[in-house]
């Protein structure tokens, strides 16, 4: 067993789909197919179960997708410590987050990376954190904080490194929004909603509409939370943030949570990056510290 066969495995073992492997991992299914037999002829024993319609792990599949998680990781570990022992690692490293999340989560991260890897050239690039998990699979950056999406495409490495709840927000200042907020009962279908245009945000107020039965009012569709918190802190309407955005906003005074009675699920927030790319020495150090943060 290698690392490349090791890792065509585990991301098969993960779609069971030899069509979506094979496109993810950029190899034939041909080559894919001759990768499993080899692993089965290695191990006399058949891992996978395979007809026309479907693809599933047989037991002693299983067991070795543990094994090989585990032997794949200790392999990775081993690389970059020695890397780092036989010279200091140098080279370029892109990350992008959100604005908020630069003052908030990365600093920390951050200042224990230079201590390791003190000659790493690190570019920081900030924008909505609904197109984090996109920038690193087209390859625009190397890793990202980001908020865990519904579904996280099958080539991507998620380590989660905190939660964070999400609120809806209205403005404290004299405004219409604010006179609607305070009728009883709260006539919805005349409030202004402030929506995300995508992302996880969007689809955690598009299911609270759901639960309240609300048919929004929607003012206004924007790009990041720190623009909906400005809009809601100037009376344009209610919106959806997150807390951390929320305390850490210049114009926090101006706003406040909504109690209404509904959870919304808290944000996954972790760092993301190509799981092919996990061994490279740079890209691993920055996993590994930014996973125990």
């Amino acid at each position: 067993m290698d690392q490349r066969s090791c890792e065509l495995f585990l991301h098969l073992a993960g779609s069971l789909h030899f069509s979506k492997t094979s496109q993810a991992m950029h190899v034939s299914p041909s080559t894919l197919s001759r990768v499993v037999q080899r692993l089965e002829e290695e191990l006399g024993a058949e891992l996978l179960f395979r007809d026309k319609r479907s693809v599933k792990l047989t037991p002693a599949g299983r067991r070795f997708r543990r094994f090989a998680e585990d032997w794949l990781e200790q392999w990775r570990m081993l690389q970059s410590d020695l890397a780092l022992q036989s010279s200091e690692l140098s080279g370029e490293l892109k990350l992008y987050c959100s604005v908020t999340a630069s003052y908030s989560h990365l600093p920390d991260i951050l200042d224990k990376y230079r201590l390791v890897c003190p000659n790493a050239d690190i570019k920081l690039v900030t924008g909505d954190v609904a197109l984090a998990v996109q920038k690193v699979e087209q390859g625009e950056v190397d890793i990202a904080l980001a908020a865990r999406p519904d579904s996280l495409p099958l080539n991507m490495a998620f380590a989660s490194i905190s939660k964070v709840p999400l609120s809806i927000i209205a403005p404290t200042v004299s405004c219409n929004v604010r006179r609607l907020l305070e009728q009883r009962p709260i006539p919805w279908e005349k409030i202004p909603f402030i929506l995300p245009e995508h992302g996880p945000a969007r689809s955690r107020i598009d299911n609270w509409f759901t639960q309240m039965r609300v048919q929004p009012n929607v003012y206004a569709k924007v790009v990041g939370h720190e623009a909906i918190v400005s809009m809601v802190a100037l009376g344009s309407g209610v919106g959806i943030a997150p807390e951390v955005v929320v305390e850490n906003s210049p114009v926090r005074e101006r706003i406040e949570s909504l109690q209404l009675g509904i959870e919304i699920v808290p944000f996954d927030l972790g760092i993301c990056m190509l799981s092919k790319r996990l061994h490279e020495p740079l890209m691993q150090r920055f996993w590994q510290i930014a996973s125990r943060s």
